[in-house]
């Protein structure tokens, strides 16, 4: 019975996900709000069902009754973070938001699946990243003075990870974290964000080459303590961070050739120099060369993934915990075995959708500081996304890094909610722009309206001369304009309708011209006068046509329309001849 809503469940979640990860992209074409906001509230139900379902069967496998308060405890914390961002932040991004708690919540179902005191761990922490996420929109909002600290953060970021390289334990070769009061935590994740502000400061003020070369400087100091520290991992999210900020800065493709040159280098002296660096090139390279030993954790991962398929075994029917370590730095093979490659894919999506977000906000801010911010954080979050689902799938060597919001680590889940809040801040800070434009913009017509040439509130000029009403049309001056923007009064007149009469020539209410030397009728066809027209339009008189519009005279036609005698040109009599039905002839 179990095996069969496993099997009902799988399918379910991934419907669930598609859904909500092809609304990650439709949002873009919606362009009423009424419209975006039902989509982003669609968003919401079908992530909540999706985390009821799973947690039913996290209460089978588990038959605890604490499963069920943990999940009512999650469900009150995603609801309350949807609402308070909502409520205190109503221009805050709906997308961006949406996408946070559903990665908390796949990073909740599978953590809680693999091990579920770190999952109750991961939920503590996120709570607590929450509460500090809805202080720091308002911060980035409000504290200005804060785009002027850049060297401030250099110096903390090169401290801090020097801290690091000296007094940091070492975990699996590398020396990442340290432990101050029972507490461990990894500095490099929270130095990242404080990286971006430095560096946006440094490229900001860069307007010569000396300028770019102290930021390059700087900038290089931070990589080469976290590769003495062999935290390979972040020293290639922050080395590819520094490359797009200062592209983006100096639109200069030569100093990013340049980068990648330099960084090819380094890598290469890396492998020779380090051997953890190297292990892990051969275990990328084979990982069944050495199955027991270097290249067991890469190649379990790759038979999760191939165990798991398109649709996945189901949660609990698949083997994932086989792979060391693997709620932090595996998460995506557990993904892909259980919830299938279909569902991984969608995970994929919506990590690129958040991505998209973060590089559409910073292009849109016109404040340089500000821009390169949010470019290096969505750099940031893009380069992680890539090095651990690369790495897991053997398209990259692995690094080490955690699937931010999935992975099981407090540093990497508490710096990420820290760093969707600093992009919702700008995100903010986008709309202020856009209302200080419009601002201005009516404090340029109101001074217009003050030197006599202005505009009322439906943008139509009125004052002056000529000057317009509240419709936009002319009235007063010499010609002047009724209500419903017809010229009455003035050489020509014209009457309530917009058509002229009186003057020369003079019109008839209904618009057409009668009297004068070219009359015509009450219907507008012309009558009298050399060539005259009958009441039908038609010529009478020099050629003459019947009522039926047929020509008649010279030519005869029948009543039908098709001639049947003329007149002969030589001799004076008639000689008749029969014609086929013949065109008619155009009207005037």
């Amino acid at each position: 019975m179990m095996n069969l809503l496993c099997q009902v469940a799988k399918y379910l979640i991934i419907v669930l996900m598609a859904f909500y990860t092809l609304q990650c992209y439709t949002v873009f074409r919606k362009k009423d709000e009424e419209a975006r906001q039902y989509l982003f509230l669609r968003q919401n139900m079908l992530m909540l069902f999706m985390h009821f379902v799973a947690y039913v069967l996290i209460y089978l496998e588990l038959g605890e009754f604490e499963v069920i308060l943990f999940y009512v405890a999650q469900v009150v914390y995603l609801v309350l973070t949807l609402i308070l961002f909502r409520v205190i932040y109503p221009l805050a991004s709906r997308l961006l938001i949406n996408n946070m708690c559903m990665l908390l919540c796949i990073g909740f179902i599978m953590i809680a699946r693999l091990d579920y005191d770190e999952c109750v761990k991961q939920f503590l922490i996120a709570v607590a990243g929450t509460v500090l996420a809805l202080l720091i929109p308002v911060i980035i909002r409000k504290l200005r003075f804060i785009t002027k600290m850049y060297y401030a953060y250099t110096l903390l970021g090169i401290g801090m990870l020097g801290l690091v390289a000296i007094a940091a334990r070492t975990t699996y070769g590398s020396k990442l974290s340290i432990s101050i009061g029972g507490f461990t935590f990894q500095p490099s994740e929270f130095i990242k964000i404080v990286y971006v502000f430095a560096i946006a400061g440094l490229l900001t003020h860069a307007r010569d080459f000396r300028r770019i070369a102290i930021a390059t400087v700087l900038a290089a100091a931070h990589v080469l303590i976290l590769v003495v520290s062999k935290d390979l991992g972040s020293a290639v999210i922050y080395f590819i961070t520094y490359l797009v900020m200062l592209f983006i800065a100096t639109k200069n493709p030569f100093y990013t050739l340049a980068g990648l040159l330099a960084g090819a280098g380094g890598g290469v002296g890396a492998y020779f120099l380090f051997s953890h660096v190297r292990v892990r090139v051969q275990a990328w390279l084979d990982p069944f060369a050495d199955y027991q030993l270097t290249g067991y954790q890469a190649a379990q991962a790759l038979f999760s993934i191939a165990a798991g398929g398109w649709f996945g075994a189901g949660l609990f029917q698949g083997s994932p915990t086989a792979i060391p370590v693997v709620e932090q730095d595996m998460i995506f093979a557990a993904i892909a075995e259980e919830l299938g490659g279909i569902f991984g894919i969608c995970l994929i999506l919506t990590c690129m959708s958040c991505f998209i977000m973060f590089i559409n906000i910073g292009m849109q801010l016109t404040n340089r500081y500000y821009r390169l911010v949010a470019v290096g954080l969505g750099t940031t979050y893009g380069v992680q996304v890539f090095l651990t689902i690369g790495g897991t799938i053997k398209l990259i060597p692995l690094t080490g890094v955690t699937l931010p919001l999935v992975s099981y680590g407090g540093s990497s889940v508490l710096s990420t909610l820290i760093m969707f809040a600093i992009v919702q801040g700008l995100y903010m800070l986008r709309n202020d722009e856009e209302a200080s434009r419009e601002q201005k913009e009516a404090q340029r017509i109101a001074q217009e309206r003050q030197r006599g040439y202005g505009y009322d509130l439906n943008g139509y000029p009125q004052g002056g001369a000529p000057f317009y009403g509240s419709n936009g049309y002319s009235q007063g001056d010499v010609s002047s304009y009724g209500t419903d923007g017809y010229s009455q009064g003035g050489v020509p007149p014209y009457g309530t309708n917009g058509y002229p009469q009186g003057g020369v020539p003079p019109y008839g209410t209904n618009g057409y011209p009668q009297g004068g030397a070219s009359s015509y009728g009450t219907d507008g066809y012309s009558q009298g006068n050399a060539s005259s027209y009958g009441s039908n339009e038609y010529l009478r008189e020099d050629d003459f046509y019947d009522a039926d519009e047929n020509q008649q005279g010279a030519s005869y036609y029948s009543s039908d329309g098709s001639m049947w005698e003329e007149e002969s040109a030589s001799g004076g009599g008639r000689k008749k001849r029969r014609f086929g039905r013949g065109r008619k002839d155009s009207k005037k």
